[in-house]
């Protein structure tokens, strides 16, 4: 598995988006012994970095279900579990009736973090990521909290979720180098984070894109045949085109790790495999343009 960097440690270039493990939008939940096959051939076809999150759960009152998933699949896994960095995220709530909300408090996080702790069976979480701006606070005010969370120990490495150029850089300001990851939605489906990709790669910031396929509820399974030159270019190479979008992904730049979400041992599989994909130069443009996306 080609390598790259997340919070100062080689990582696989694909890592697993666990998500699917516990909901997704096909509304169809694999059960335990099946997820826990999944983690496992991740982790055999060389992933080393898995993403997950608290609020990931069946129902609001599993909260933590994705990451006691996770836990388990590393925990009964046969290799060496040390080399994994896990990252998960807290900031969004679930409660009674599945009423969503956010929480950005310091009290909130803090608790949120010794939950993630507890599920995760660690004592410093590898990598904490605010998950979605709580509009009722000020973002540098919840900065403040992830450095404490980092300068306390609680957590090794903090990461941003959903957040613009203008958030990146004031989590910079407060941060400094301990902001070392920015999770966006990023596909053909959804270029729109494309400026905020550039701005970590010029900031030696790992991007990591969420839902890179497309989606769980079709739209990775179909995203061949409604991004035909993907489609196209994946029958050129005799792979399949998610293939192909995850290889033209990571062609963008060098801090570009994706995290396509799987519910099946199969799609992982083929997933890790996009890093041995190599595009030419006209290809990544023609694919780039396909999806307006110009230099």
């Amino acid at each position: 598995m080609i390598e790259r960097t997340l919070a100062g440690r080689p990582v696989s270039a694909i890592g697993l988006g666990a998500m699917p493990l516990s909901m997704n939008n096909d509304n169809q939940v694999p059960g335990a012994d099946e997820a826990i096959d999944t983690v496992h051939a991740a982790l055999d076809a060389g992933v080393t970095f898995i993403d997950t999150a608290d609020c990931y759960a069946p129902s609001w009152d599993q909260m933590g279900h994705n990451e006691r998933v996770v836990a388990e699949g590393l925990r009964t896994w046969n290799g060496d579990a040390s080399r994994v960095l896990v990252a998960t995220k807290g900031g969004i709530t679930r409660s009674d009736g599945e009423v969503w909300g956010r929480d950005g408090s310091d009290d909130y996080l803090r608790r949120a973090a010794d939950r993630s702790r507890e599920n995760l069976g660690v004592e410093t979480i590898d990598l904490y990521q605010y998950h979605r701006p709580d509009r009722t606070r000020l973002y540098g005010d919840v900065m403040e909290s992830f450095a404490r969370l980092h300068d306390d120990g609680v957590i090794a490495a903090v990461g941003i979720s959903n957040a613009s150029v203008e958030e990146i850089a004031l989590a910079q300001s407060v941060l400094g180098d301990r902001l070392v990851s920015v999770q966006n939605e990023f596909s053909p489906r959804h270029p729109g984070s494309v400026d905020e990709l550039r701005y970590c790669g010029a900031h030696g910031i790992a991007f990591l894109p969420w839902s890179p396929l497309g989606g769980t509820g079709g739209g990775a399974r179909q995203v061949g045949d409604r991004y035909p030159v993907f489609g196209e270019l994946a029958e050129r190479h005799g792979v399949s085109p998610q293939r192909v979008v995850l290889a033209w992904e990571l062609a963008l730049d060098p801090h570009v790790i994706p995290i396509p979400g799987a519910r099946r041992a199969a799609s992982i599989i083929d997933s890790a495999r996009a890093p041995e994909l190599d595009l030419s130069p006209e290809e990544v443009v023609r694919l780039s343009e396909s999806v307006g996306i110009f230099d």
